[in-house]
């Protein structure tokens, strides 16, 4: 790589993470182009010479998605109802090591108004999800009576109600992977051939108990009344 070209890799990096940081800061993915080129320091033209726009500055910044995938891709089990959760554990990593600009992306989800939506919210994010359970059904663990679409579907409700309590601070880190896996666990047992409905019972037990173990008691209490 030549000089030149690597000091524009370097510019578009420092570009990135000082939106990423914005981001975080603000609490906003509406982010003002001359505190970004200031807090990159470089000069106000330079991220729309790189970039061209504000839509592919915020692009950039969710292009985790690619090593979320890659790193999704060394997982070693061939069990595909243990990927299904296991891409689960990794992506919620992802949100609860960098909360802060997690919780902001995921409000651009709830704000249909907000462009990053449709960013977010795209034909291969699904795709990747649904792709999951069909390989499930595939394998004989899914049973055929349901439809793949429709079970990718309600996995996506489940995910994006546990996102929203967090993002408005009701549920906390502790609780957010054992809700979200107690909801999955509860449809894919359902959905479930016999043979694979044991190791899901257990799950949904498990996940049970992390949630009970992390709730605090007057919460419980509040819960059963």
């Amino acid at each position: 790589m030549g000089r030149r070209e690597a000091g524009k890799r370097e510019r578009r990096r420092r570009i990135i993470e000082a939106a990423r940081t914005l981001i975080r800061e603000t609490g906003s993915t509406g982010l003002s182009m001359r505190a970004l080129a200031a807090r990159a320091g470089v000069s106000l033209a330079t991220p729309y010479n790189l970039f061209g726009s504000k839509r592919a500055i915020v692009l950039a910044v969710l292009e985790d998605v690619r090593e979320f995938r890659e790193r999704f891709a060394t997982l070693r089990s061939a069990d595909p109802v243990e990927r299904i959760f296991a891409a689960v554990d990794l992506a919620l990593e992802y949100y609860k090591n960098d909360s802060s600009f997690y919780k902001t992306l995921w409000s651009a989800v709830f704000d249909t108004s907000d462009q990053v939506r449709a960013e977010i919210l795209n034909p291969q994010r699904y795709a990747f999800w649904q792709g999951l359970i069909i390989d499930a059904s595939k394998a004989g663990a899914i049973s055929k009576e349901f439809d793949a679409d429709m079970l990718a579907r309600q996995l996506d409700f489940i995910l994006r109600s546990a996102m929203l309590d967090w993002v408005v601070g009701d549920l906390d880190n502790d609780r957010l992977a054992p809700t979200v896996f107690c909801g999955f666990a509860l449809i894919l047992k359902a959905a479930s051939t016999p043979g694979w409905r044991t190791p899901l019972q257990a799950r949904l037990l498990d996940s049970q108990e992390r949630i009970m173990a992390s709730t605090p008691p007057r919460q419980q209490i509040a819960g059963n009344a």
